[in-house]
C-alpha cells in the first residue's frame, strides 16, 4: 500500500511543479514583452554596475564585519558568494543578452538557477573552515548553504522581474519600463 501512495505522491508533485512553472511563465511573460517594447525605442545599454548581492545583503555583511571583528575574521568583509552575485548581476544587466521575450524569461530562470547552484557550491569551498570554526559536520554546512541558496533563489524570482521599478530588476541596464508597455502584443 505504501509504494502506490508514494508513487502517486511523486506524480502529483511533478505535475504540480510543472503547472507552477507554466503559471509563473504566463504571469511573468507580459513583463518581458514590456521590456522588449521599450527596447525597440530605447535599445541603449548603460555601463555595467553592481551592488554585489542585492537587497542590501552585501551592505549588511560589510556593516557586520565593521561592527564585529570576530565576524570579519571568520567571514571577511563581503559574503563568500559575492562573486556569484556579480555574475548574476551581469546576466540581469543586459537581460541575458536575449532577443525575444520568451528567451528573456528562460534566460532569467537559468541565471537564477545558476545563482542558487553557485551559492551552494560555496559550501564546498568553505566547508572545512566552517566545520572547524563552528563544530558543524559537512552535511550541516551544506544544509545551511542550501537554505541560503534557496532563500536567495526565491528572493530573486520574486523581486527581480523586468519592469518592477527595482534597481536590481531583470534588464536594469536598459531604460525602465512599465508592465503595461507590452500588453498590446
Amino acid at each position: 500500500m505504501r509504494a502506490p501512495s508514494l508513487i502517486l505522491s511523486l506524480i502529483l508533485l511533478l505535475v504540480t511543479s510543472a503547472a507552477q512553472a507554466q503559471v509563473g511563465r504566463s504571469v511573468e511573460l507580459p513583463a518581458h514583452r514590456a521590456l522588449f517594447a521599450v527596447l525597440q525605442d530605447q535599445p541603449d545599454l548603460a555601463p555595467f554596475t553592481t551592488d554585489g548581492c542585492s537587497g542590501g545583503m552585501s551592505e549588511m555583511w560589510s556593516w557586520m564585519a565593521q561592527q564585529f571583528p570576530e565576524f570579519a575574521q571568520a567571514h571577511d568583509d563581503l559574503p563568500p558568494w559575492q562573486g556569484c552575485c556579480i555574475t548574476h548581476d551581469r546576466a540581469y544587466h543586459n537581460a541575458g543578452g536575449t532577443s525575444t521575450p520568451e528567451a528573456s524569461f528562460d534566460a532569467r530562470l537559468v541565471a537564477d538557477e545558476e545563482l542558487r547552484a553557485c551559492v551552494q557550491a560555496t559550501a564546498q569551498t568553505r566547508g572545512a573552515e566552517l566545520t572547524r570554526l563552528y563544530g558543524l559536520g559537512p552535511d550541516q554546512v551544506a544544509m545551511a548553504y542550501d537554505a541560503i541558496a534557496a532563500a536567495m533563489f526565491r528572493a530573486v524570482r520574486l523581486g527581480g522581474g523586468p519592469c518592477s521599478g527595482l534597481p536590481w530588476r531583470w534588464g536594469y541596464g536598459f531604460a525602465q519600463c512599465s508592465p503595461l508597455d507590452g500588453l498590446g502584443e
